[in-house]
């Protein structure tokens, strides 16, 4: 049995979180670390990290990036693995997060979906073949009017798996509305769309001459990206300090 403290609790995510766990015979959530605590988790909640006492075996950080710092100096002093979700992280925090990995483990992700995740790996291979040839590659993601970060963390995550099959030699546009020139063959264009209630959808493009391929993932339900983060909570309870990512627990 994976005993979870749920940071974020009383989140949407956190609540997803819960209600899978409350299935899960393997796993339990011992307590919650959330400012706005509504009385309805099931577990004790404390509103900020260091009043929190209860035994774990790893933490589950759905909050924002300004929880981030107060969760990170938690785990480290507590000696407690990390599964880091929270998306629209500083260039500082994520600093901080590989600094401490070497202590602790954290397992950080973009997008905890399993369907995602398979999705880095394909799109590595096509464009190995299809970039080569002079395709050119497109992101579009799509979200809900209330999310705060664009581009997507997923988004990113899905150009740098681009850019890796490729050496890296590719840059990011994210708003070609100042640009009057044709577009440069070393660039990946990231688009974002926020409106109404869309959970995730992601696309991405291969444009060539006279043909385009699309790969698409969309998430229905955030229950994918809950599952995906209990999973991997049992996978990083126990295991030695390092950086890890969902790779390692499809794997």
């Amino acid at each position: 049995m994976v005993k979870i403290i749920m940071n974020g609790c009383s989140g949407h995510m956190g609540q997803v979180i819960s209600g899978l766990v409350k299935e899960d015979k393997d796993a339990e959530i011992t307590a919650g670390i959330d400012p706005a605590d509504r009385g309805d988790c099931g577990y004790p909640v404390f509103q900020k990290p260091e009043d929190c006492g209860i035994e774990a075996d790893v933490v589950i950080d759905f909050s924002s990036y300004k929880a981030v710092d107060g969760i990170l100096e938690f785990c480290r002093e507590r000696k407690l693995p990390l599964i880091l979700c929270t998306t629209g992280l500083t260039e500082e925090q994520v600093k901080k997060a590989e600094e401490y990995s070497r202590e602790i483990p954290i397992l950080r992700s973009a997008n905890m979906s399993l369907g995602i995740n398979m999705l880095l790996k394909l799109i590595q291979d096509a464009a190995k073949v299809l970039a080569a040839a002079g395709f050119d590659m497109e992101i579009v993601e799509r979200h809900h009017k209330l999310k705060c970060d664009a581009p997507s963390g997923t988004a990113l995550a899905l150009a740098d798996s681009l850019n890796a099959a490729m050496n890296n030699r590719y840059h990011y546009v994210f708003d070609r509305s100042q640009r009057h020139q044709r577009r440069d063959p070393d660039e990946i264009g990231i688009s974002a769309v926020r409106g109404g209630s869309i959970v995730g959808d992601h696309e991405i493009l291969f444009a060539g001459q006279d043909e385009v391929i699309e790969f698409k993932h969309t998430a229905y339900s955030k229950a994918v990206f809950g599952k995906g983060a209990v999973e991997a909570a049992k996978f990083l309870a126990g295991k030695p300090a390092g950086m890890y990512s969902m790779s390692d627990v499809i794997g």
